[in-house]
């Protein structure tokens, strides 16, 4: 799909979005839950399995015998230990686990990293990704479905000098990543609540009043009631996003609202692991520490048909 065809499916979708008007937008970034499974150790590793591999690769070792998830499993630590040193610490184990958990973010990246290294050089300038992107624009400045592309690509230049740290206008893969996915790096974040802001801000005074809050979320579309949820916004505006109660969100009120310090999951569970799998309690574990404990981390036949056991005698 190119930029054209991408741009006329967002349409489509924006005015079926206006034509649900009950339906809520939602511009707030949470970091997503390790697994829809209850995380009750007792009853089953299901959520570890989840949190460690991702819930599609978790499945994939309950195909497995055992010796088969070890083998695996213990391929997997070497990845894992970051600096060579022969043991998983709990923040090499935190970063495994956002890197598993975050592993669509790396697949789109290497999807789009194939159409933009045009010259295939193991880098993407400004200059490829915008020929890559706007090219036909460039070269037809007044396009038939009067689309502001120049805007668009004005605000795609300005995030792109924003993720390369070097400022040599050519993205490694880690800047490109940040370029296409800056809310999930810190440093772009101030990017990520500046456009949020100018998305919303309509009259163009640099802030992001109530109205304008609301508006952003809710169409009326001529209907006089609002429904629960409006108000329930409207409350929440009042008393929690405008902290100076000056009738309108500046920067740091906005970035409050839509990256918000939400609890690390990924930390929690990484120290869960280490503390079950941590025989001789030293704080980090060896490649042997955690095979030991491999049905902890991940599946196999014999778990699955064990917890299949389970459920059978329960029912």
């Amino acid at each position: 799909m190119d930029l054209r065809q991408f741009l006329m499916c967002l349409s489509l979708c924006t005015a079926f979005a206006l034509s649900k008007p009950t339906e809520k937008k939602d511009r707030v970034h949470h970091e997503p839950q390790l697994s829809d499974k209850v995380h009750n150790d007792a009853q089953s590793f299901d959520y570890d399995h989840d949190a460690f591999l991702g819930a599609e690769e978790a499945k994939t070792f309950d195909q497995l015998t055992p010796e088969e998830s070890k083998e695996r499993l213990g391929k997997i630590v070497g990845k894992i230990d970051g600096d060579k040193d022969g043991f998983v610490t709990v923040d090499e184990l935190k970063d495994w686990i956002k890197f598993a958990q975050k592993r669509w973010i790396y697949e789109d990246v290497e999807r789009q990293w194939k159409g933009h290294d045009l010259n295939e050089d193991g880098l993407v300038s400004w200059e490829e990704y915008k020929n890559a992107t706007y090219g036909y624009v460039l070269d037809d400045p007044d396009p038939d479905d009067g689309f502001n592309y120049k805007q668009m690509m004005v605000r795609d230049e300005r995030r792109f000098k924003m993720a390369d740290k070097n400022g040599d206008l050519i993205a490694t893969k880690e800047e490109f990543t940040a370029f296409l996915h800056p809310e999930e790096y810190d440093y772009m974040k101030d990017i990520v609540v500046q456009e949020t802001m100018e998305d919303i801000d309509k009259n163009a005074d640099g802030f992001i009043d109530l109205e304008e809050y609301i508006g952003d979320m809710y169409s009326h579309d001529g209907n006089a009631d609002e429904p629960e949820w409006v108000k329930t916004e409207r409350e929440q505006f009042v008393e929690f996003r405008d902290k100076n109660r000056d009738g309108k969100m500046d920067k740091e009120e906005t970035k409050d609202w839509i990256l918000p310090s939400d609890y690390d999951h990924a930390e929690a569970e990484a120290r869960h692991l280490v503390y079950e799998s941590d025989q001789n309690k030293d704080g980090k574990l060896t490649k042997e520490e955690i095979v030991d404990k491999y049905d902890l981390f991940v599946g196999s036949q014999a778990t699955d048909f064990g917890e299949a056991l389970v459920r059978h005698d329960e029912f």
